[in-house]
């Protein structure tokens, strides 16, 4: 089919007719755009880079390290037995710590991923809409806390929310233009995106079924054959899935209306009611023309916004559906429906054609976002982080020679072995559990503590360190917890704790 140069400009499917298409922009435009780009980045960088070591790595940012460190046998081993999710960014996280170890240029890897997500969100409103609204969604990413807040920590998030967005560009350049070369990025970025996180999943589906509400001769007949390539690259994904089951994830709750809420005040900013309610009210404005239509397919101007809808709602919906079953509801792991939300917000603010009137109204938006950012570098907002940096330091300090330290969750030690490899000390305590090698294994990730080695091992020692992290449960201390501290106390009858959160108790004789 033949494709005007106005329609391409929009991105839109060229079988779709009658759509409303901006004329293209001249060369002052564009460069216009260009540095107006180039200055929201910049912003975000100041935003993300700002105190970026203020806070300790917690539990999981350790992990991370670890693994990236393991040797390829024990890497590859540990993969398959648990830590399948986030594989990519392990991979790309591996080479990255041949250049630093500090906390800083660790975390900076997310924070590159995150600064690229900026452009290609921009990119992505200029397709679905205009660069007006590329550049207002650009704006509200660059100063959303929850943006800021996964910039900022050593896993896999904003490496996720930036191959969803790509995944998204590519979707809907492979709608317009169906080249081989367009379909097979839209298939290895989607394939990647899983592969940085499994929840990206649930937005590949959101796309299918998008499609179920778009006008049938907007849809060429090659992109619908790409679904299967996809679910042959992540079958990987899958077989681990099947093998593994939700054994990783017993720990979560099932959510009730306060995590919703919860949920919808971090996505919106931190900001509290305020930014919820802008939110509420910019997405009303860009969904209120099309809300009489009730159609099933509709054409691209419709579509766009059911597109959004779906990303947005369908991946939270359909977890919750599950969770009835199986509790899997955890808020960070739909930190990649961010985009739609502000794509939408995006989208009503862009209605408003005087800038007499926009500017006031993205004032708001930016002052209440910045407002949630600057509390959440006082705090965390989704997150009871431990001070692992502080606690190592504090056992490390106060360690004599032939000392001993446990740690009541295995991968426990992760943390606290990144933070000794910093600071070292002479007359390190022995690690007594998890320990199977004077190298970190895979093991040492998922073994149950050997309770007859142990009570052979800990006579031995005057002092024992036992590390506690998530010890609480409803109805006490978990049932490892106390099985170990009952073994310490057979031969050391003394406890003080010298650190909380994660707890540190010594046990002398």
């Amino acid at each position: 089919m033949e494709t005007t140069a106005s329609s391409r400009s929009a991105g839109v499917p060229p079988a779709v007719a009658g759509a409303s298409c901006p004329r293209p922009r001249g060369h002052a435009s564009a460069l216009l755009d260009l540095g107006a780009l180039a200055l929201i980045t910049a912003a975000a960088a100041l935003l993300r880079f700002h105190a970026i070591t203020a806070k300790s790595f917690w539990f999981d940012e350790g992990v991370s390290v670890a693994v990236a460190r393991l040797d390829w046998w024990n890497f590859v081993r540990i993969l398959w037995r648990r830590e399948a999710n986030m594989s990519l960014y392990y991979l790309v996280l591996r080479p990255w710590l041949q250049f630093g170890q500090s906390e800083a240029f660790i975390r900076g890897l997310s924070v590159v991923f995150a600064l690229a997500a900026v452009p290609a969100l921009y990119l992505l409103g200029r397709r679905l809409f205009d660069s007006r609204t590329g550049l207002i969604v650009a704006a509200l990413l660059s100063v959303n806390a929850y943006a800021v807040r996964y910039s900022q920590e050593a896993r896999s998030y904003s490496l996720m929310l930036l191959l969803c967005v790509l995944s998204s560009l590519c979707f809907l350049k492979a709608l317009e233009s169906p080249s081989q070369r367009n379909r097979l990025t839209y298939v290895l970025i989607s394939a990647l995106a899983v592969y940085a996180h499994f929840f990206s999943g649930l937005l590949v589906l959101a796309q299918w079924l998008a499609l179920r509400f778009l006008d049938r001769e907007s849809i060429p007949e090659a992109p619908r054959k790409d679904w299967r390539w996809i679910a042959l690259a992540v079958s990987p994904v899958a077989i681990f899935v099947a093998t593994t089951g939700a054994g990783p994830l017993r720990w979560v709750q099932r959510p009730g209306l306060k995590e919703l809420w919860d949920f919808a005040l971090r996505l919106t900013g931190n900001a509290g009611p305020p930014l919820l309610v802008a939110y509420v009210l910019a997405c009303g404005a860009a969904l209120w023309p099309g809300l009489r239509q009730t159609v099933q397919r509709v054409s691209w101007d419709a579509w766009r916004y059911r597109f959004l809808l779906l990303w947005l709602f369908f991946p939270v919906l359909l977890t919750l559906a599950v969770s009835f079953a199986r509790p899997l509801f955890l808020p960070r792991y739909f930190f990649f429906c961010l985009p739609a939300l502000l794509l939408l917000a995006a989208a009503g603010m862009a209605r408003l054609r005087s800038a007499w009137l926009l500017a006031p109204a993205l004032l708001i938006f930016v002052a209440l976002s910045l407002r949630g950012t600057m509390s959440y570098y006082r705090q965390d907002f989704d997150l009871g982080r431990d001070d692992w940096r502080a606690a190592t330091q504090s056992v490390l300090s106060q360690a004599r020679p032939g000392d001993a330290v446990m740690f009541q969750i295995a991968m426990g030690r992760m943390p606290y072995e990144y933070y000794h490899s910093l600071l070292g000390a002479a007359g390190s305590p022995v690690v007594l559990y998890p320990h199977r090698e004077e190298r970190i294994t895979f093991l040492d990730f998922v073994e149950k503590p050997d309770l007859v080695q142990l009570e052979r091992s800990v006579p031995q020692y005057k002092r024992v360190w036992l590390v506690l992290s998530y010890a609480e449960t409803p109805t006490g201390l978990d049932p490892t917890t106390q099985t170990m501290e009952n073994l310490i106390l057979r031969s050391h009858s003394h406890a003080q704790q010298v650190f909380q959160h994660p707890d540190v108790v010594l046990y002398t004789r």
